[in-house]
C-alpha cells in the first residue's frame, strides 16, 4: 500500500505527526486488504484539518476533521476512516451472502422440481 502524506501551510518538517500518520494508515488494512493507495494531508490554518483519501480497488473513501489540535483531528478523521471501512466491508460481505443464499434457494428448487417430476405412481 503505498501512503502519501502532505503538509500545506506548515513550517519545517514534523516527524512525529507523520510517522503517527503513516502508522494509522497502515493499520487500515486491518480492516480492508484491498487497499491500493492513502493520502493523508494536514491543513495548518485557523482550524487545524487533517484529511484522509482512501483507494479501494473499486471505491474511495474520504474523511476529515477540523479542531484546535492536529493529533485530535488525525485521530478523529482516522477513527471516521475506519467506520467507513467497516461499513464498506459489511455491505459487500451482505451482498455476497444474498447472492450465495439466491444460488442456494434456486438450487434447491431446481432439485426439488427434478425430483417432483420422476415421481410417477401408477394406479
Amino acid at each position: 500500500m503505498k501512503i502519501q502524506v502532505t503538509f500545506r501551510h506548515f513550517n519545517g518538517n514534523h516527524p512525529q505527526l507523520h510517522q503517527a500518520a503513516e502508522e494509522l494508515a497502515a493499520s487500515f488494512t486491518k480492516y480492508n486488504s484491498a487497499i491500493i493507495s492513502t493520502n493523508i494531508d494536514f491543513v495548518n490554518g485557523s482550524e487545524k484539518i487533517v484529511n484522509f483519501t482512501v483507494y479501494i480497488k473499486d471505491h474511495t473513501i474520504s474523511s476529515g476533521y477540523a479542531s484546535d489540535d492536529l493529533h485530535k483531528s488525525l485521530n478523529a478523521a482516522a477513527d471516521k476512516v475506519i467506520k467507513q471501512l467497516k461499513k464498506y466491508k459489511n455491505k459487500k460481505f451482505d451482498a455476497k451472502s444474498k447472492l450465495k443464499g439466491k444460488e442456494t434457494i434456486q438450487n434447491f428448487n431446481e432439485e426439488n422440481t427434478a425430483e417432483d417430476e420422476e415421481i410417477y405412481y401408477d394406479e
